[in-house]
Parts: C-alpha cells; sequence; structure tokens
C-alpha cells in the first residue's frame, strides 16, 4: 500500500523510514513526553522498534494511520500524528505525539487539523475521538480547539482517560 503523504505550511505527515529510528527512539524514551501517554513509561530501544512497526504496519492492516512527522524546513523526524484504531481500541482516533524540542510551536494542531480532515473527508469517519489522560492538559487544548468535547472516562492501560470526541460533518459551522 502506498502510504498519503499530508502537508501543511511547515510539516510532513508521510510514511515512516528506516532513518526515522533514533529519533523516534529518543522521543518515545522521554519521560516527559510519555507521561501520558499508555502506562505512562518511556520505552526501550527494542519497545520503540516494535511500537514503529506497529504504527508502520497498522497501515497495511486498517488502510488509514499515524504518520511520520517531519519538519520542512530542517527535514528531522518531529513526531508522530495520524488516524489511529487498533484492535480494542475505544474508538476511532486522531492521535499526536511529538519529541519534546518539537513542543510550544503549534505543530500538534496543525497535523491534527490535516489529519482530522482526511478522517472526515477521505475515511468518512465519525465519530472521530482523542483519548486523553485527564492530566495532559496540551493535548486537551488541542482537541477542544477544534471543538471536541470530553463525552466519557474509559480504562485505558489501566488508568483512567478520557475520550473527546470532535463534531462530526454535520455539527462543524
Amino acid at each position: 500500500m502506498e502510504i498519503p503523504r499530508l502537508e501543511t505550511e511547515r510539516l510532513l505527515l508521510r510514511e515512516y523510514r528506516p532513518s526515522d529510528f533514533d529519533a523516534y527512539a529518543a522521543m518515545v524514551a522521554d519521560p516527559d513526553v510519555m507521561r501520558f501517554l499508555a502506562d505512562g513509561r518511556p520505552l526501550s530501544r527494542a519497545d520503540a522498534w516494535r511500537q514503529m512497526a506497529f504504527f508502520a504496519g497498522h497501515w497495511q492492516l486498517r488502510g488509514f494511520g499515524v504518520w511520520a512527522v517531519e519538519e520542512k524546513a530542517t527535514g528531522a523526524f518531529v513526531g508522530r500524528i495520524g488516524c489511529f484504531e487498533p484492535e480494542g481500541w475505544p474508538g476511532f482516533e486522531v492521535a499526536y505525539t511529538l519529541a519534546r524540542p518539537a513542543w510550544g510551536k503549534g505543530y500538534a494542531r496543525e497535523g491534527a487539523a490535516v489529519s482530522l480532515a482526511y478522517a472526515r473527508d477521505v475515511l468518512h469517519r465519525d465519530p472521530i475521538y482523542s483519548v486523553i489522560r485527564p492530566g495532559n492538559a496540551r493535548s486537551i487544548a488541542v482537541a477542544r480547539s477544534f471543538g471536541a468535547e470530553r463525552e466519557r472516562e474509559v480504562e485505558f492501560f489501566g488508568a483512567a482517560a478520557e475520550l473527546y470526541r470532535y463534531p462530526g460533518r454535520g455539527e462543524l459551522g
């Protein structure tokens, strides 16, 4: 399957490459990045490899997935953003995770915007959620900037998380 590429003014959302691995492993080894994700623990290099392969394989199995995010100005890998729904997940998700040096630049919102548009316009998905830990104020702010509202609490990797539901196509102004 050819993975589509999405571009914003500053970002390229693209397929994963072997050359992304060192930056990916550094991102998921960072305790601050991983604090609100999965079970909240940083990943080893071996686990980072398995997770990156999991995201790459999701494209083959589902026909959509989470893109590697490249900063266009530098060509650097800065995170992962996209559409996600593995088996057992609480719903179709738009997910966003950035390496700490990319925080505070508006990249999560920029990448989430094109991912949401792709989910609605290409995949015709509704409802669309983001699964967010209650203390993750930055991620909640990104979701709310698109009109997402907290729908319900779910158990997620053994702890509470909240499903933020984005407005459907018919609910957009």
